[in-house]
């Protein structure tokens, strides 16, 4: 394939895709850090993380600056009440789903691991 052919990326482009990246390494950083059990491991995530979130926000001040990042459009408040809405219509069927599924006999509880340890039945932890 000859460079012809090939597309090249624009600089806002290539601004973008690192800016993406940068996005995604900081919820990485954020997971990473947040797991560790590790005090040393943590606090090396947390450095790592701050560093990437300073390169993220000085590359979207440069992107800001030279006119390459076009925030999204503001969202009206009828189309921010519609989403609730059915986010609380949703909760509800679940709620209702679950309380069915369980046979309503533990209306309105969830997970609950007193009641386990009262009933006699003992469970080991997740984690250390």
């Amino acid at each position: 394939m000859n460079q012809q052919s090939q597309s090249i990326l624009t600089e806002e482009d290539l601004a973008s895709t690192v800016l993406s990246d940068l996005k995604r390494v900081v919820r990485e950083y954020a997971t990473a850090a947040t797991e560790s059990t590790c005090p040393d491991i943590r606090q090396l995530f947390t450095k790592l993380l701050d560093n990437t979130l300073k390169a993220q926000g000085q590359l979207f001040q440069a992107m800001q600056q030279n006119n390459m990042y076009n925030p999204a459009s503001p969202v009206l408040r009828q189309e921010l009440d519609k989403q609730a809405q059915q986010y609380k219509q949703t909760a509800q069927k679940t709620k209702q789903q679950l309380q069915q599924a369980q046979g309503g006999s533990q209306q309105g509880s969830y997970f609950n691991p007193i009641h386990q340890q009262q009933s006699g039945q003992q469970q080991q932890p997740y984690y250390n």
